[in-house]
């Protein structure tokens, strides 16, 4: 599948101009993440010294929080674990509980499609995680008790894999890193500060099939990631 055919997987139509993006504000530059400069507690600093293999069997064996109790497999991540794109989701769904991959399903198709569209490949220079590692039961938006029960693996990532850019796709996986309300209308073409790490945010692909026409608007996202990642090399 050729570019012009991936555009037209998305339904964005002919490629739209992108807009200047809007300088990064005095208080997305200042921001850091509150979880990241709190105190740590026994658990979370066991977490930070991890190492990738202990921090799957951490993952696999967590009861750290009730979703433990209804899922079939937590799902730590895939990826390139040097990669300079970090892209993190909300939480896994049914066919992720069942294989242990996040996005598998038709978002996951979707963010295939996107990644694509901009010359990327899922496990090649790219990261994909989740705010939660364990499915919430009918795939409903996480509780913030659980994504701060995750928070710990979720910082540990990041510290290992170390990305040039993160991007956020949908509220619950910006609000979690962001560690504050977001609007994603407000939060777009931003560059957002993650303990000196750009990030971005955009939509999350499930949103988007069900949301057509803001598809328009993450092909723009797309085209913004790309030339920060551009700016940062």
């Amino acid at each position: 599948m050729n570019r012009e055919q991936l555009i037209k997987e998305m339904g964005l139509g002919p490629i739209w101009k992108l807009r200047r993006p809007p300088q990064k504000s005095a208080a997305d530059a200042a921001s850091s993440v509150a979880a990241a400069a709190a105190p740590l507690d026994h658990r979370t600093a066991a977490i930070a010294a991890m190492d990738w293999d202990q921090l799957r069997r951490a993952v696999a064996e967590c009861t750290a929080c009730p979703l433990y109790a209804t899922r079939k497999q937590a799902v730590l991540g895939v990826g390139d674990i040097h990669a300079e794109w970090l892209f993190v989701g909300e939480g896994p769904g049914a066919e992720e509980d069942e294989r242990g991959e996040p996005f598998v399903g038709q978002a996951g198709k979707l963010l295939d499609n996107m990644l694509a569209a901009i010359g990327l490949r899922r496990g090649e220079n790219v990261y994909i995680a989740n705010a939660v590692k364990c499915r919430p039961p009918n795939n409903r938006t996480p509780e913030a008790a659980e994504t701060a029960a995750c928070w710990p693996f979720l910082a540990r990532q990041i510290e290992l894999i170390r990305p040039k850019l993160i991007i956020a796709l949908g509220k619950p996986a910006a609000q979690t890193l962001l560690q504050r309300e977001v609007t994603i209308s407000r939060a777009r073409g931003i560059i957002h500060d993650f303990a000196g790490t750009p990030l971005i945010v955009t939509y999350h692909p499930a949103y988007l099939l069900r949301n057509l026409p803001d598809k328009a608007k993450a092909w723009e996202d797309l085209c913004f990631m790309r030339k920060t990642m551009a700016s940062l090399r």
